[in-house]
């Protein structure tokens, strides 16, 4: 299945008193399909899944596939350091109408490799729907190897990786061991370009609940051979990408979506929304880019 070339990984919006808005996160879905967004990722860490009840992500799950209608594929996080309870979960959110389930590397337990490969391979068995690998050691700890991840992409089930390493030697192996059909995504916005140059698909993406269209921009100048146009793309986003991420995630984003489109920047402790200071910051970063935008948009590109 082609999940394209930019998928977001959604944000939970939240009434002030922390109850998620189910309203606001329509309309986000429409504001995400309507800028760049080809796929959507629910129930991830950017959706704060760690501080949603069991019913909560189900709801979220199911407004998320209701509002996407069969626009794009909607894939949704059910991984946990649990093996079996992330096979009883998946089994539940296959019956919603996902076309996929992301599975992030167990965390907390720290298995070895061997036990990675037990542990996806008892999930693919018992799913139905195809899956995506998440490996993110900067969260769980461990780091899944590219050899871990070559035999796991023979698996008729496993069909792609958000790869968060940012260990560009690694992920250039994964490319290249990987089965044929195995496709991989960055996990990390500003490493969107580097990796796309070199075989990835793509990128399951923070930034672009901001700035999908000028990722897809970007992407699309280097599939037209356009090479210096997608590059200064990337120079261009990188302090964008580089600033969502001066505090923990998703709490910037929530802000800029709050300061460009009017959604709730509500997050649920152990998160904090931004200081003032941090605000500050992000508008500094922003407003350089938008200046330099106009004035590289209103240059002759081509």
């Amino acid at each position: 299945m082609n999940l394209g070339t930019v998928s977001t990984a959604l944000v939970t919006p939240f009434t002030e008193n922390g109850e998620v808005d189910y309203d606001q996160l329509q309309e986000l879905v429409r504001h995400l399909l309507a800028t760049g967004s080809e796929s959507l990722v629910v129930n991830g860490t950017t959706g704060e899944s760690p501080v949603l009840t069991h019913e909560e992500k189900i709801a979220v799950i199911q407004a998320v596939v209701n509002e996407v209608n069969g626009k794009v594929p909607v894939i949704a996080g059910t991984g946990s350091n649990n093996t079996a309870q992330t096979i009883a979960f998946t089994k539940e959110v296959e019956c919603l109408g996902v076309d996929g389930c992301m599975v992030v590397v167990p965390y907390y337990n720290k298995p070895n490799q061997r036990s990675l490969v037990a542990h996806f391979t008892a999930i693919a068995d018992s799913a139905e729907k195809p899956l995506m690998l998440y490996n993110i050691p900067g969260r769980s700890v461990v780091n899944m190897t590219a050899e871990t991840t070559a035999t796991l992409s023979q698996h008729p089930r496993i069909e792609w990786m958000k790869e968060a390493s940012g260990n560009m030697e690694q992920i250039a192996e994964v490319l290249s061991k990987s089965s044929s059909g195995f496709t991989v995504y960055s996990g990390d916005d500003g490493l969107t370009l580097p990796l796309y140059t070199i075989g990835a698909a793509g990128i399951v993406s923070v930034a672009s609940h901001i700035v999908g269209n000028e990722m897809q921009q970007m992407l699309k100048a280097f599939r037209e051979g356009q090479h210096e146009k997608a590059a200064n793309y990337h120079k261009l986003l990188l302090p964008v990408f580089n600033q969502l991420f001066t505090a923990p995630n998703p709490t910037v984003v929530k802000y800029a979506l709050s300061k460009l489109h009017g959604f709730s920047d509500t997050v649920r402790l152990p998160l904090l929304t931004l200081t003032e200071s941090e605000k500050a910051q992000f508008d500094e970063v922003w407003a350089d880019f938008t200046e330099k935008q106009n004035n590289w948009l209103n240059t002759d590109q081509d």
